[in-house]
């Protein structure tokens, strides 16, 4: 036997060594359920308030999700110069209105001018609300409308800006406020300002995953020490592809499940990949065509 075989014999060996008491020492912890997440059937969250259908953020696009039987809504939240929690996704009004300039450099009073109906193109290809005014949404006006509805919550104002910092302070004092603790994720891109909310919620609201919590579930579900995996979150919201990696992997669902963690996949549009996802275990669908979204989940 050559030097080379034997070294990669005893590589191979202190790897196996290595694999048999980590898995020895580290037993997966399951999340502990959170009623948000207590459902029989699968989800349909309306994103943004189904922006195909009615423009994005608006109560019109809320209202029409609900009157086609969706069980919530996945919105953006950000912070106003004065401090108000409004539901947009942008950092600048400039896409959705007939106004210019960046959130968190208007009041709430100085967005409620713009009309945000105003760039919305129906399927139709028609400016079919550019007529009837669409006000900016406050997140307090959307929890108190529909309290029944699930509420999927980004926060997008990143951690080192001013109106990030106070962000996951005022979101938790706004759900408890609002006794909406039990009906709503939170979640964000940014795993820090998800560790910050949950300082102030102190796990009493459901958590969505960010993007590194999710680069780290599919990198241990993907080597041979999955078991090593301690979640932080209590649903996965995904693509179904991030980059070259397909995360619709029903293995990577089964994975997650088994430690008590649903997974939901934005943004599907389409009622082939609808069906596909919730055959292979998916427990929610985030879309931008609800009425298409109801009908497959309710077949």
């Amino acid at each position: 036997m050559g030097k080379k075989t034997k070294v990669a014999i005893a590589i191979a060996a202190a790897s196996a060594a290595a694999w048999a008491g980590s898995k020895a020492l580290s037993k997966p912890q399951k999340r502990e359920s959170k009623d948000a997440l207590t459902y029989e059937h699968p989800v349909v969250l309306a994103h943004r308030g189904g922006s195909h259908l009615a423009p994005e953020h608006t109560m019109a696009a809320f209202r029409k999700a609900d009157n086609l039987g969706v069980d919530g809504f996945e919105i953006d939240i950000r912070l106003t110069k004065d401090e108000e929690i409004v539901v947009f996704h942008d950092d600048y009004v400039d896409r959705t209105c007939d106004g210019t300039g960046r959130v968190a450099d208007l009041t709430l009073d100085e967005l409620r001018k713009y009309n945000f109906g105003y760039n919305f193109v129906d399927l139709d290809g028609y400016l079919s609300f550019r007529d009837e005014f669409e006000s900016i949404v406050t997140l307090r006006e959307l929890l108190t409308e529909f309290p029944d509805k699930f509420v999927n919550i980004d926060m997008k104002d990143a951690p080192d800006t001013y109106e990030g910092g106070l962000m996951p302070s005022k979101l938790w004092r706004l759900i408890e406020e609002l006794d909406a603790a039990n009906r709503v994720v939170v979640t964000s891109f940014y795993d820090e300002q998800i560790d910050r909310f949950n300082l102030y919620a102190q796990s009493k609201v459901a958590l969505g995953a960010g993007q590194a919590e999710v680069r780290k579930a599919y990198t241990s579900f993907t080597s041979q020490f999955g078991h090593l995996y301690h979640p932080k979150v209590d649903v996965f919201q995904i693509p179904e592809k991030h980059g070259v990696f397909a995360l619709d992997n029903q293995s990577f669902i089964q994975f997650l499940n088994d430690l008590n963690i649903p997974v939901h996949y934005w943004t599907v549009n389409d009622a082939l990949s609808m069906r596909k996802l919730v055959n292979i275990g998916a427990r929610g669908i985030v879309t931008d065509r609800p009425d298409l979204a109801v009908k497959v989940v309710n077949l």
